[in-house]
């Protein structure tokens, strides 16, 4: 069974860790990888992709902080799903192909990056998750996000 709970609203990427990363529209996610290209992309790893929603944006937006898609270094900014609520071991089909699969929820920071000292707060390690892809594919804006049962 399939439930339909969101939506991606970016898909971004960076050639470096710790810093913001750019929406690219359309990315090709590798199976046990991450996201082609991205410094994050490592095979064997739990961390292989980051989704952040939109719902946590803008609690940083509502704090006076111009952010955008992209700068707390999330891979996928997303809408209409709460994130942080999903019990590790959830699997996210997204868009036509890809699975990933929930392997962690939030981060500890360890020192602060470059994202808190440009944006003043990092929601990142509170409200973002982690996921590893089990089946790769393309993932572009508008894709649906499902929990597949």
């Amino acid at each position: 069974m399939i439930k339909i709970c969101g939506k991606v609203l970016a898909v971004n990427i960076s050639l470096k860790k710790g810093e913001k990363k750019s929406n690219i529209d359309c990315g090709l996610f590798l199976k046990n990888l991450g996201l082609e290209n991205d410094a994050h992309a490592e095979a064997d790893i739990i961390r292989q992709v980051s989704l952040l929603a939109k719902e946590s944006i803008e609690k940083i937006r509502a704090k006076g902080l111009d952010v955008n898609y992209g700068d707390f270094a999330e891979n996928l900014t997303t809408e209409g799903i709460d994130l942080p609520s999903l019990p590790i071991g959830t699997r996210l089909k997204v868009g036509k192909k890809v699975l990933l699969e929930v392997s962690q929820i939030g981060k500890v920071c360890h020192n602060r990056c470059n994202i808190f000292y440009t944006v003043g707060d990092c929601v990142m390690p509170r409200e973002g998750i982690f996921a590893k892809v089990l089946a790769g594919g393309e993932i572009k804006i508008n894709d649906s996000i499902d929990i597949a049962e």
